[in-house]
C-alpha cells in the first residue's frame, strides 16, 4: 500500500496507526511493515543534492527504486511519500491519497514551523490537486482510495478502513 498527499495532511500519522492496527494479534511472518521513505531517503543518502530554497533532499528516482525493489517483492510494505508517480505500478494493490482543507493544511504546516514559503508551495498544490492528479495519471482506478483527513475522527475512521481493507487483500 502507498499512501500519498501533499506535506501535512496526515500521511505518517495515518501509517504509524495503520501499521499498529492491521498488525494487531497477527503472526510476525504476515506482519505489515511501515516504510517512511522521506528518512529512508536520508538515512540511505538516496539523494544527489539539497534544495537550498526549501531544505530539502532532491531524490534520485532510480536510487530509490533501487533500494526498494527488494522489500517490495516482499509484500507486506505500507510506504509513505508525498510524490507517487515514479513507484511502478505492480509495487501497489491500493494507492491512499490524503486530502486536508487548506485552512487545517496551513495550520498544521505553521505548526511544523515551515516558512511562509513552503506553506504557500505545499496548499498551493492542494488547491491545483498536484497529488491527486500525479496518483490518477500514474495509477489505475481501481488501485486508488481516495480519504479526508481533517480530524481526528477522519483519521480513526481512515484507519479502521485501511485495516480492513489491508486484512482481505
Amino acid at each position: 500500500m502507498l499512501v500519498t498527499g501533499t506535506p501535512g495532511v496526515g500521511k505518517t500519522t495515518l501509517c504509524r496507526l495503520l501499521e499498529d492496527q492491521v498488525n494487531e494479534g497477527v503472526a510476525e511472518t504476515s506482519k505489515y511493515r511501515y516504510v517512511a521513505l522521506a528518512d529512508l531517503i536520508i538515512q540511505k543518502r538516496l539523494y544527489t543534492a539539497v534544495n537550498e530554497t526549501f531544505n530539502v533532499p532532491e531524490f534520485d528516482e532510480d536510487m530509490v527504486c533501487d533500494e526498494l525493489e527488494p522489500l517490495m517483492q516482499q509484500g507486506g510494505v505500507i510506504l509513505e511519500f508525498h510524490s507517487s508517480d515514479f513507484f511502478p505500478q505492480r509495487w501497489f494493490q491500493h494507492v491512499v491519497l490524503l486530502r486536508t482543507n487548506n485552512t487545517e493544511l496551513y495550520d498544521r504546516l505553521a505548526a511544523r514551523g515551515y516558512e511562509p514559503r513552503k506553506i504557500t508551495e505545499n496548499i498551493e498544490c492542494e488547491i491545483m490537486n498536484v497529488t491527486s492528479e500525479e496518483v490518477r495519471a500514474a495509477y489505475r482506478e481501481d488501485q486508488v482510495v481516495e480519504l479526508e483527513s481533517n480530524s481526528v475522527g477522519d483519521m480513526e475512521t481512515n484507519v479502521s478502513r485501511l485495516a480492513a481493507l489491508l486484512r482481505t487483500s
